[in-house]
């Protein structure tokens, strides 16, 4: 099954996971990373009042360019890192603009925290995608960052329970 991991990363973690899913998943995944074109200050109190305010408002900044075509994958995993314990609005800007093709899709979704907040926030994206449940979902303590064993079986069941509904 084609599968695209979306994904934004700010500090690392998000993209060390997308990597970890990807090399999991193997052949049938893609990275596909946003970005967006002004970046958000990623050091002190600025990455945390911008982030987290941007989070706060449901901004969707405008993405550099990036190549998605929907009807080239089956599933599609969506990966960011928790702000405020919301989704990092890059990925709310790809969702709003991916939301027609992501329809009828397989959808899965990771988030990583270096607090907590997620398991609200991976329900907003639900609720932003009008899904009713997750094919999975998966939380991460900062797994570049903080890696451990805990990390590692956590991802390795994700893939596996998508790998098993196919």
């Amino acid at each position: 099954m084609k599968t695209a991991i979306v994904y934004y990363s700010m500090g690392g973690n998000t993209a060390y996971a997308a990597q970890c899913i990807a090399d999991k998943l193997g052949e049938e995944a893609e990275l596909i990373e946003i970005r967006p074109v002004k970046a958000y200050p990623d050091k002190g109190f600025r990455k945390f009042l911008w982030g987290g305010k941007s989070a706060v408002m449901s901004e969707k900044p405008e993405l550099q360019s990036y190549h998605f075509n929907g009807e080239e994958y089956e599933r599609v995993i969506i990966g960011f890192p928790v702000w405020a314990s919301r989704i990092a609005p890059p990925v709310r800007s790809f969702v709003e603009a991916e939301k027609s093709s992501l329809k009828g899709k397989k959808l899965a979704a990771f988030a990583c925290q270096a607090g907590s907040g997620a398991e609200k926030a991976l329900n907003g994206l639900k609720k932003l995608l009008e899904l009713s449940e997750w094919e999975s979902s998966l939380i991460l303590n900062d797994p570049k960052d903080k890696a451990n064993e805990n990390n590692e079986k956590r991802i390795t069941e994700f893939c596996r329970s998508m790998k098993t509904e196919e």
